[in-house]
């Protein structure tokens, strides 16, 4: 006889095998698609905003997500292995120091903000190959038919010299 915890491992790893959810970790900001029934229609509504809390728990894990909402805090709390969570899109990773961001409530504004995480790349990857530059060799122009041409062009003038006007005393 199965155990509810082998149960339980065995539907998540079906659920993994049908859509795939990005790592993402409180402090990142998440975009999460939500399944919404009106009537006999379907439609998905997003939900972006900062994770806060990620529970992982097998079959039970979860997530929160809060955001501002005309001035005021609205938080969400997602089943991670739900049919109703279609999709989830990690658009910015953040830079903290805790599990649990709770302190975000108290805070507004620029306090509420959070770094943004770089990400550090090593190494050069190999399946992609520096392309070779090419470079065209120009031929140089020949003056001597240019100078001809603007010498046809340019009719010739007369310039009699005046003579200057001495300013008399």
């Amino acid at each position: 006889m199965k155990n509810i915890e082998e149960i339980n491992n065995s539907k998540v790893k079906e659920i993994i095998a049908q859509k795939k959810h990005p790592e993402f970790f409180p402090g990142d900001i998440v975009k999460v698609g939500v399944k919404i029934t009106e009537g006999k229609r379907d439609r998905i509504q997003y939900f972006e905003g900062v994770c806060i809390a990620k529970k992982n728990r097998d079959i039970n894990s979860s997530f929160t997500v809060r955001k501002i909402s005309f001035g005021e805090g609205v938080e969400r709390t997602f089943a991670l292995y739900s049919p109703n969570v279609d999709s989830i899109k990690v658009i910015r990773s953040g830079k903290v120091r805790r599990a649990k961001l709770y302190y975000l409530r108290d805070r507004k504004g620029k306090s509420a903000r959070i770094a943004e995480k770089i990400k550090k790349k090593i190494g050069v990857d190999v399946s992609v190959k520096p392309e070779e530059s090419k470079v065209k060799t120009i031929e140089p122009v020949k003056q001597e038919t240019k100078v001809e041409e603007v010498k046809k062009e340019v009719p010739k003038v007369d310039a009699k010299a005046e003579k200057p006007v001495s300013e008399k005393k």
